[in-house]
């Protein structure tokens, strides 16, 4: 028999897979390139009072099923995902939970700009669009988000009915340790400031190591990222003031000059077991405001532009100060774009050897 479009269409829209088989519904997204699978729905219930302690239950419950929708070959080493969850503090429309190559991260910035686009554009959550003013002017939907590291407001900017961007302000982020040296195998002595915005940090200048920042380097920039990251690890404390589950290393950031002249500098980051992040990364720009800060380069109502490795942009700015146990911190706001790429089902059949996924790395 010869193939038919129309029959091939037909039959497509016609089967459907066994009942044994595990169903999970998501939206693709990417965010300055780097990408987000929204999961809605397919998943056991996620019990928990707080986002800690629903992620202390996936990670305990649900690792086979973050490696079979993170990991080949329904991903890929650099995939990122969201599940997305019940609120669990007043004034929040929803709780997220992040997930990537190695685990469930605490906080994720360019997660946080395309689940706000996802959900608003699929109208999925009930919230109230205000006026913007002008006709010209895009209105803005609110959205309140539990995270692991904290709650999170997300703006999102309408305009003919699409998301064209979004802003949040980010959970309240610090220095941990400006100007430290540690000795790196291969490297020698790397000077880097240490610093949260969501997540741990390591902030290296990639100049002195002979580092470029762009896509065609990448490997280079994961064996040192790597190299850093574990060094730093081994001989710095990295304590979250208020709660000891937000204390670890996430990742190493390059910083390096921008390409644009009208953009303040790059961002590669490093983290988890080896991505690289596509976007500047929401929450690293979030530990740079507050270094910046920290050394007098950024006031209140400042806004930078922050480049990625594929030469994308973030903006940052600051609009306030607080304390985080005894460490002075800011609070940062972050503005980006995402765009939605596909809508999936993923199919888990029990009998696949490989069901839970699998990776295979070049370095």
């Amino acid at each position: 028999m010869t193939y038919d479009p129309q029959r091939a269409a037909a039959q497509w829209a016609a089967w459907s897979p066994p009942a044994s088989w595990g169903r999970i519904v998501a939206i693709d997204a990417h965010t300055a390139g780097e990408p987000l699978r929204v999961i809605l729905s397919g998943l056991p219930r996620i019990p928990g009072d707080t986002v800690l302690e629903r992620r202390r239950y996936a990670q305990e419950n649900l690792d086979a099923l973050r490696t079979a929708l993170m990991w080949e070959p329904r991903g890929h080493a650099d995939m990122y995902g969201c599940i997305v969850l019940s609120p669990v503090t007043e004034g929040a429309d929803v709780s997220v939970l992040f997930t990537h190559n190695e685990g469930f991260s605490t906080m994720c910035g360019h997660g946080i700009i395309a689940v706000t686009t996802v959900l608003v554009e699929l109208g999925i959550v009930g919230v109230q669009a205000r006026d913007g003013g002008p006709e010209e002017a895009p209105s803005t939907v609110t959205l309140g988000i539990d995270t692991p590291a904290g709650f999170v407001r997300a703006t999102a900017e309408i305009k003919d009915g699409r998301v064209r961007g979004v802003r949040f302000e980010n959970v309240p982020s610090f220095v941990s340790a400006l100007d430290q040296a540690v000795e790196v195998p291969g490297l020698g002595t790397v000077h880097f400031d240490l610093a949260f915005g969501g997540a741990f940090y390591a902030y290296v200048d990639a100049e002195p190591l002979g580092l470029t920042l762009r896509p065609d380097n990448v490997a280079e920039l994961i064996k040192t990222g790597m190299a850093i990251k574990r060094a730093v690890a081994e001989c710095t404390p990295v304590d979250h003031p208020l709660n000891e589950e937000l204390g670890f290393l996430y990742g190493t950031i390059f910083v390096g000059p921008a390409e644009h002249a009208s953009h303040h500098s790059r961002n590669v980051c490093v983290f988890a077991d080896g991505e690289v992040d596509r976007s500047p990364t929401g929450t690293g720009v979030s530990g740079r405001v507050a270094i910046h800060h920290a050394r007098g380069e950024l006031d209140r109502g400042e806004r930078i532009t922050i480049e990625s490795i594929l030469g994308t942009t973030f903006t940052a700015s600051l609009v306030g100060e607080t304390q985080v146990g005894g460490f002075a911190a800011v609070l940062p706001v972050v503005g980006g774009s995402a765009h939605i790429v596909g809508r999936l089902e993923s199919l888990l059949d029990p009998s696949d050897p490989l069901v839970n996924g699998f990776l295979i790395r070049g370095f």
